[in-house]
């Protein structure tokens, strides 16, 4: 039985002559919690309404489950719930009041279903106060329950940690954990809070003018943290026989700003490096040395400094 909870196959959008979104494809697996960032304009909104059928597509395919958007929307649209950041609730009534009411607008939702989720956001305690008098964290959890009230197979979630406090963040990041574990629930999490999004997410995927430009395991990231790799500026002539040698002698990824190399490296080793450089007779000017960060490493694929 196939993991995979959501797919993009080559999914396109055109409005008016401009191409949106070109040929998007990749899949979100079920228990998984997948970031999904890019900066302004990139195309997120887009894809997003495009998932969950609120935009049709111009070209290829969104299956949830195997059931396509496009020829299966009822069916495929049920797996779906989602949040858009403050949830909007009746703050007269209680917390149970809400999720009642909208429990009657879909078949099949028990009340044993309802108090399942209500545990499960860590709401037990105040369900029955008015949600008027609810922090912002605690209604955020109420939308995510109201979200989950049937059994969906993914959670979109689109700044759920905005205008929180760090409290209610580091809250809404653990519940988000606590269903993708324990219901199997695939998240899809758009957001501009990089630091959030290295904490709570499994992936994360950068999309730039339309195109996913990369795909990245914050696994990954973490691992190479561990590994003590550094991001290294080192000010080198002449730069294009540097640039060689490490490439094709050390194997090292190295990239040309100015006048200036760029490269990760171990930190323990970048003192035997220089010495090889030197002795190769390559000048070594200036070396500046940084931790590397999943922040850096969006901003080197993005260009740019600004994620919206």
């Amino acid at each position: 039985m196939s993991d995979v909870a959501m797919e993009l196959i080559d999914v396109k959008k055109t409005i008016g002559k401009k191409e949106i979104i070109k040929g998007l494809s990749f899949s979100i697996h079920k228990g998984e919690v997948f970031g999904f960032i890019g900066p302004n304009g990139a195309g997120k909104t887009t894809t997003i309404r495009m998932m969950v059928g609120l935009m049709r597509l111009t070209d290829g395919d969104v299956r949830i489950l195997g059931k396509s958007i496009t020829t299966n929307y009822k069916e495929a649209v049920r797996e779906v719930g989602a949040i858009v950041e403050n949830p909007e609730m009746y703050p007269f009534m209680s917390g149970w009041q809400n999720l009642k009411h909208y429990a009657r607008m879909i078949p099949g939702i028990s009340k044993e279903r309802i108090q399942e989720v209500i545990s499960l956001v860590g709401l037990e305690k105040v369900i029955k106060e008015k949600v008027g008098r609810y922090s912002l964290g605690m209604r955020q959890r109420l939308g995510i329950a109201q979200a989950l009230l049937h059994n969906p197979s993914i959670l979109i979630l689109d700044e759920p940690t905005n205008g929180l406090d760090p409290a209610g963040i580091r809250e809404i990041r653990e519940y988000i954990r606590k269903i993708a574990r324990e219901q199997q629930v695939a998240v899809i999490i758009s957001s501009h809070l990089l630091a959030e999004i290295e904490q709570v997410c499994d992936r994360i995927g950068i999309i730039k003018n339309g195109e996913m430009i990369a795909i990245q395991s914050v696994n990954d990231q973490q691992e190479a943290a561990q590994e003590n790799l550094s991001q290294v500026q080192m000010e080198v002539s002449p730069i294009d026989k540097a640039k060689n040698l490490l490439k094709e002698k050390y194997e090292i990824d190295v990239d040309v700003e100015e006048d200036s190399l760029s490269f990760q490296y171990n930190k323990a080793d970048i003192p035997e490096l220089i010495r090889l450089l030197v002795a190769e007779e390559i000048n070594v000017f200036q070396v500046g040395i940084s931790k590397v960060t999943l922040e850096d490493k969006f901003f080197d694929l993005i260009g740019e400094n600004v994620i919206g």
